[in-house]
């Protein structure tokens, strides 16, 4: 493995690194976590105990007792928690929150997502600030969301619920309850215009 800068980087005995590992500066890896072969892990990211596929680039970002599998990129800010298991050529972005979660191959979250206590299958996609609503003041909730579905910006999944393959969910829609296979969904407010009454409210 290559180290950049020794004096600014932290890893457990317990670690597990490949040779052909690129560890920069500003980290620390914690536990016994696993770093596969090939991957670059960037300047300041927390890693304890978990495991991290063959070729998978982390940027600042805080992984605990989480699994992420091969040919993805996490980060930067990403936050995986306990029980987040992230599958092969995947992508979680910016600001994307995962717990307790599975997320599977060549799907993507490129930033400001919560997907807690949701199994979330192939070829996804979850859009800018989509919310899986897992809580409901006492008690968590598991969802699903089959292979190849889209959800929107600004969504918010209410669990338990089942998105089927192939639902199409517009951005800003709450969705309640199951989507049909291949349906698309939209569930938002009607804009309304009123005109000139800007001017009324805000102008001189």
């Amino acid at each position: 493995m290559t180290i950049i800068d020794k004096s600014t980087t932290y890893i457990s005995p317990d670690a597990v690194i490949a040779e052909d590992a690129i560890i920069y500066p500003n980290n620390h890896i914690l536990g016994s976590s696993v770093i596969g072969s090939g991957c670059k892990i960037m300047p300041n990211c927390i890693i304890e105990d978990s495991a991290i596929g063959a070729n998978t680039v982390v940027t600042a970002s805080v992984m605990q007792e989480a699994r992420v599998g091969e040919n993805t990129t996490v980060g930067p800010y990403a936050y995986l928690r306990k029980g987040a298991k992230v599958g092969n050529h995947c992508r979680i972005g910016d600001f994307v929150e995962i717990k307790n979660a599975t997320v599977g191959d060549y799907t993507k979250a490129s930033h400001l997502a919560y997907m807690g206590d949701v199994t979330i299958g192939e070829r996804c996609n979850v859009g800018c600030g989509v919310i899986f609503v897992n809580y409901d003041g006492k008690t968590k909730h598991s969802s699903v969301v089959e292979d190849n579905c889209f959800i929107g910006s600004n969504c918010n999944i209410i669990a338990p619920v089942t998105l089927r393959e192939g639902s199409y969910i517009a951005a800003g829609t709450t969705v309640t309850h199951e989507t049909p296979m291949s349906s698309f969904v939209i569930g938002r407010s009607r804009q309304i215009i009123k005109e000139s009454r800007g001017a009324e409210r805000y102008g001189d």
